[in-house]
């Protein structure tokens, strides 16, 4: 259950004594032996940490700077690919595991944990867990279903750099990265309502998903973020020794849509932020939910503030 947050920051303590403790269910503090030892953050990216206008992080750089001196892990969870992700890791001075397209895959640095990773294989300088269905594999079923319904669809392995930028915004840079998908085939389609569902029952019938993001319909496998962030968990309570008690590890996780509900379910507080216009998703609500006091980078910023603020 999300909970609301009240203790205060005491200067005296160590950072190494800090948590993101609380009030349990609207009661009194928790008592000494209930307090969290280790935090971990997960957000969103897009219009949350990064302005959904100028895809700048500046205004975060205070919250991000607490968290790191805190030693608490801020992992990245995105739809965005490893190429994209990267370059953003570079200018965050971020090196904790990350999150790629919707789920699909975790990115672990390979010096994050000393033990083996369920499932994982290296690449570079990661450890990898994927967890969906091949790309190629997601084409192939993209030209199926165009068969099956007559229709063309245009995935992004159809689209050049300078369509993409046209239908995203993107700069052509942004658009290249974005275009070296892994696991998961953003697709455009237009038409009425009942040509839309004939392609969600076309890809249902295969045993996938379908969802929607801005102009882009994503075929993916049966992946969200919830067995990524599971997974990152386990790791994370492994390498601090630690037990299953929830009360031992405080999760927090950030996001501004439906898309985000899985990682926001996942973890026991989970902050809204605002969209770009200032309201906050209607469908995205949860008991204790947080509301973010602003919009994109300013207003992650505040929100991790406030949380580190009401710290025990």
């Amino acid at each position: 259950m999300v909970r609301p947050l009240v203790d205060s920051l005491d200067p005296q303590k160590s950072p190494s004594s800090y948590s993101i403790a609380g009030v349990h269910d609207g009661m009194a503090p928790a008592p000494s032996h209930m307090i969290m030892r280790h935090s971990l953050f997960f957000t969103d990216v897009d219009r949350c940490l990064l302005d959904h206008h100028t895809s700048s992080y500046e205004t975060a750089r205070p919250a991000l700077e607490a968290l790191r001196s805190e030693h608490v892990p801020v992992i990245l969870v995105s739809g965005k690919t490893r190429a994209e992700i990267e370059p953003l890791r570079q200018h965050l001075n971020h090196s904790d595991p990350f999150i790629v397209e919707n789920g699909a895959a975790v990115f672990v640095p390979i010096d994050t944990f000393d033990f083996p990773l369920e499932r994982s294989r290296i690449r570079s300088a990661y450890r990898v867990i994927e967890l969906v269905t091949p790309y190629a594999m997601l084409r192939d079923v993209l030209r199926q279903i165009e068969e099956a319904i007559n229709t063309p669809l245009k995935g992004f392995g159809d689209l050049s750099p300078t369509d993409i930028m046209g239908a995203t915004g993107l700069s052509h840079e942004d658009a290249l990265r974005a275009k070296h998908r892994e696991y998961d085939e953003p697709f455009l389609l237009e038409g009425p309502p009942r040509l839309v569902d004939a392609v969600r029952s076309q890809i249902e019938a295969r045993g996938l998903r379908c969802t929607k993001s801005g102009r882009f319909f994503h075929l993916t496998g049966t992946n969200d973020s919830t067995r990524a962030v599971e997974i990152l968990l386990r790791s994370y309570r492994r390498m601090w020794e630690m037990d299953d008690a929830p009360e031992h590890l405080e999760t927090v996780g950030i996001g501004d849509s439906l898309e985000d509900l899985p990682l926001l379910t996942t973890v026991n507080r989970a902050v809204l932020m605002q969209k770009p216009d200032g309201t906050y998703d209607p469908e995205s609500n949860l008991p204790g939910l947080i509301r973010a006091p602003g919009i994109g980078a300013a207003g992650w910023n505040q929100a991790v503030l406030d949380l580190l603020k009401h710290a025990a």
